[in-house]
């Protein structure tokens, strides 16, 4: 059924199926000569709807406009990837009010409700850069700067730049890849885009329209505008006002798009201004959604006027808020704009027939997973019956990934559904479905059917899965980056002369002719420069330390050292090599998993496997069926799926009559991975058991005696497990976890334990050698790169501390069903902060975890947290090694710069890993001058999503 869009106006579609909007949407889209605006709820379902537009319709011109992913009046800036999709969208928007093509504009309440900067910013930045046309390089340098472009050493994100003598590299908002500008004195010689992670060049471009990049632009206008109109809200007493003061001297601040208001003489447009001629429609759940944001606006501006009461020397500078009404608009405006546009509503709920209401005729399809409560391959059976009782409709499976599609055929297949077959394109889809049963690649959440389709999505089939987008595959060659990567006072090892510091770039002129070469300092200030072309006689040091020695220019010392070093490397290279020989000429028994109960146990997986992952486990899968001993590293960071590649593994060797035993660095992990294992096992004829400080003797007794006696097939524990007191009846497989927190000793008793036994170590940040190994090819080696849902990625923000972040950001977990970890780098700290945290929060249960405990307290208040008896987890770095807590989605961490740059990412990896976003803020003392090198460690922590 075909819709005219302008026929419906103010309509409501009553669409029973929630998931059928998107093709609603796309039936508008096909009948409309305007730009359409859909209004989701959040972000969640903005990305869903987007996504499945793209698939329908890849020759729509689909435009994503999120909201910022920060609270009102928060006192950090949004992330630099939200900002350039909106600055891509207002840019689009500005520069081409009518278009030829019909848009369709995906976004958010919380981005409809907020006000947002004047076209003209978008219209007066305009700049176009030519091949052979002339650009003055401190003029363009300087429109960079004042259009919300950052400085770094190396481009990595929109919205960044690089300056390297007469090359500047810049990633504008619009494009995939940065761009290289060669200049040629001042002549554009040329513009190429390259990879962000090789550097290398992909293709080269004739020119370039570079726009804002920022929706607050720093000129003379805008700073004038600022001090004025902040002065006029707040006073003339600034003393100690770091906004106002930063601002005043043309400097960013973090947060400061929070007074975007004070930013410009015009009044603020929204979104529906830049688009006055486009067609709304809306989700059902919108009303209440701009209700609830306003009220937290409301809330947020409250909490920070009251804060402004509080006189107290501790408190972080004093943060002064605009009102509501300057930078967004009311629900009551809200719902006026939607009337006087005449937006139409799409809901799934029973609404009143009336004129007014259009049944979109939809129906919901059976929720097949509840059918695994009776048996597994009870799911298939009413599902093969189902697509026989619609034959004479278009019948497509909907897959979320290309991995989840092939595992899906197969399952089916076994169940002897008939027709099946594989289709890329919505086009291909619907020209196979006459007949067939086609399964295509598609994130829809739930199916329907109507009158032309029978549509189910892979979690009607296998219950609830968490969705993600794509990621960006990177190869082993993107690992090693250029001199651009390399900061200035950073320590360097030449090959010949030893360890120098790097001071930057400079050109010497030799020959004749000037040359850009990298300046070295050694001691007594000698100074050494290398040219660009010879960096690879440069690499770094691996630490930055003001304690080490530098090495002198031209002496002898570096040379005996490097003679002592080759002499040792080639001892233990030989012990080595001998040990990983005789490896390899040692048989070991093949594993091969059945294949009904590995493919029953694989769909248990409650998300989706990413194709690195699927990768990592073919790899392992291979490796047991070979005939001579695995020793495999797995290297994927944290939160990346290790543990389901452990588990596949344990399943396969387990499931074919021999033992597993995963070893693992603390008793909490040891805790988790028992109860994970456990629960995924739940069905199976396979044992588990754990053996470590916190079980009791008689249930330690009892595993030895399982373990000896073959009654016990999986065991996971701590150290416990190298006793010599521990006899394996078929040991087949050795599972390392957090390789890097065992010592070498413990690693000799691990080889003691069987030499012909398959050996699997998972690891985020492996230690040099056992990396060296897997690069040199004597352990095999898989890497997984991709994040398993884009983890919705989890947000850092590093800030002074401030308490009222502190307690908004502690209480919107709360009231979203959330917990908190809240760290502390020394048990010292942990009174004073429970103190502090009891008074801000006087209604929030606490409770206080750190190394120093008994056992059996630490292990109960875990287990107290895990249950949700509790708001925050106040600890050390104890949770740092694997805790997976899914319900942990905010990490406040306390005196951040404390911590080394591995503990921090470590810590950041334990939230976000359920279906919701995580904030990770990383405090630090306010007013205080951080260390150059921890400056820097938070700013790449920052970076990193």
């Amino acid at each position: 059924m075909q819709y005219n869009i302008a026929q419906f106006k103010g309509a409501t579609f009553s669409s029973v199926s929630k998931g059928s909007e998107a093709f609603l949407l796309s039936n508008f889209a096909q009948n409309s000569n305007n730009d359409i605006i859909y209004i989701a709820p959040d972000g969640v379902e903005l990305a869903n709807i987007a996504s499945i537009l793209e698939y329908l319709h890849p020759e729509f011109k689909v435009f994503r406009f999120p909201a910022w992913d920060t609270v009102p009046y928060d006192r950090v800036s949004p992330n630099p990837s939200i900002i350039a999709s909106r600055i891509d969208c207002l840019s689009e928007f500005a520069l081409n009010p009518n278009s030829k093509q019909p848009r369709i504009i995906v976004t958010s309440v919380g981005a409809v409700l907020q006000k947002l900067p004047p076209k003209k910013i978008f219209l007066n930045s305009l700049l176009e850069v030519s091949v052979s046309n002339k650009l003055d390089f401190n003029n363009f340098i300087h429109y960079l700067s004042i259009n919300g472009y950052s400085r770094v050493s190396q481009v990595y994100e929109a919205g960044e730049y690089a300056i390297r003598g007469d090359i500047i590299d810049v990633f504008p908002t619009g494009t995939e890849e940065p761009l290289r500008i060669s200049l040629f004195d001042d002549e554009v010689e040329s513009i190429k885009k390259f990879d962000v992670m090789s550097q290398r060049t992909v293709t080269e471009i004739k020119s370039y329209s570079f726009k804002a990049m920022s929706e607050v632009i720093l000129d003379a206008n805008t700073i004038k505008s600022f001090r004025s109109k902040y002065r006029e809200a707040f006073g003339a007493n600034f003393n100690g006002d770091e906004i106002y003061e930063a601002i005043s001297n043309g400097q960013k601040y973090i947060g400061f798009e929070n007074w975007l208001p004070f930013f410009y003489e015009d009044n603020l447009p929204t979104l529906f201004e830049y688009l006055p001629s486009a067609d709304i429609i809306v989700s059902d759940k919108v009303s209440e959604a701009a209700l609830a944001k306003a009220d937290s606006i409301a809330d947020y501006y409250q909490a920070r006027l009251e804060a402004l009461k509080i006189k107290s020397t501790t408190e972080v500078e004093t943060y002064r808020p605009i009102k509501p009404e300057l930078l967004y608009i009311t629900d009551k405006q809200f719902n006026e704009a939607l009337s006087k546009r005449q937006a139409i509503t799409i809901t799934s709920l029973n609404v009143p027939a009336s004129s007014r209401v259009i049944d979109y005729e939809t129906i919901p399809v059976r929720n097949f997973s509840s059918a695994k409560n009776i048996a597994a391959g009870q799911v298939y059976v009413e599902l093969k019956d189902f697509l026989n009782e619609n034959k004479k409709l278009n019948r497509i499976i909907a897959c979320n990934s290309q991995g989840s599609r092939e595992r899906l055929f197969s399952l089916m297949s076994e169940y002897e559904i008939p027709d099946l077959i594989f289709a890329d394109t919505w086009i291909e889809t619907l020209s196979k479905s006459k007949n067939k049963v086609v399964l295509t690649i598609m994130p829809l959440e739930h199916g329907f059917k109507n009158e032309s389709f029978c549509i189910i999505s892979e979690q009607d089939i296998l219950g609830e899965k968490q969705n993600r987008r794509k990621q960006k595959k990177f190869s082993s060659k993107d690992f090693i980056a250029d001199v651009s990567a390399l900061s200035e006072g950073e320590l360097v090892v030449h090959i010949e002369h030893g360890i120098g510091r790097f001071m930057g770039l400079e050109t010497i002129t030799a020959g004749g002719a000037p040359h850009d070469c990298l300046k070295v300092i050694y001691a007594n200030d000698a100074k050494l420069f290398v040219p660009v072309e010879n960096i690879d006689v440069l690499s770094r040091y691996g630490i930055d330390d003001d304690k080490i020695e530098l090495d002198t220019l031209g002496g002898a010392a570096w040379s005996a050292k490097k003679a002592k070093v080759k002499a040792k490397i080639k001892d233990i290279a030989e012990k080595l090599i001998k040990i990983a020989a005789e490896r390899h000429l040692k048989k070991a028994e093949c594993f091969i998993p059945p294949q009904g109960m590995f493919e029953d146990f694989c769909s248990r997986f409650p998300y989706n496997e990413t194709d690195d992952q699927l990768n990592a486990i073919s790899d392992v899968i291979a490796d047991l069926n070979a005939s001579t001993p695995m020793d495999r590293l797995v290297c994927g960071d944290v939160g990346f799926g290790k543990t389901e590649v452990a588990l596949r593994a344990a399943f396969a060797v387990a499931a074919s009559g021999a033992q597993v035993a995963l070893i693992v660095p603390t008793t909490l992990l040891a805790r988790q991975h028992y109860l994970n294992f456990k629960s995924r096992l739940e069905g199976f004829p396979i044992k588990v058991r754990m053996l470590s400080r916190l079980v009791t003797p008689k249930e330690a007794s009892e595993t030895k005696k399982g373990l000896k006696e073959g009654g016990i097939e999986i065991v996971i524990g701590t150290h416990a497990l190298l006793s010599e007191k521990i006899e394996f009846c078929n040991l087949g497989l050795l599972i390392i976890d957090e390789e890097q927190h065992f010592g070498v000793a413990h690693k000799e008793k691990l080889k003691q334990i069987k030499s012909d036994v398959h050996v699997l170590t998972l690891t985020a940040t492996p230690i040099p050698r056992t990396l060296q190994l897997s690069l040199t090819g004597v352990k095999q080696l898989s890497v997984i790169a991709t994040p398993p849902v884009d983890r919705l990625a989890a947000r850092s923000f590093v800030m002074p501390f401030d308490k009222v972040m502190i307690k908004e950001a502690i209480y919107r977990e709360k009231y979203r069903g959330g917990q908190t970890f809240f760290v502390c780098p020394r048990v010292s700290d942990i009174h004073e902060v429970e103190k502090e945290l009891s008074n801000l929060l006087p209604d929030i249960k606490i409770l206080v975890a750190h190394g120093q405990m008994p056992v059996k307290q630490l292990e109960e208040v875990m287990t107290s947290f895990a249950l949700g008896e509790a708001d925050i987890l106040l600890s050390t770095t104890i949770i740092e090694s694997g805790i997976d807590m899914p319900n942990v989605n905010t990490m406040i961490v306390y005196r951040s710069d404390m911590f080394g740059l591995a503990q921090l990412y470590q810590l950041k990896g334990r939230i976000g890993r359920g279906k919701k976003r995580g904030y990770a803020y990383f405090t630090i003392p306010p007013k205080r001058k951080l260390k150059p090198i921890a400056e820097r460690r938070l700013n790449i922590l920052q970076a990193l999503d």
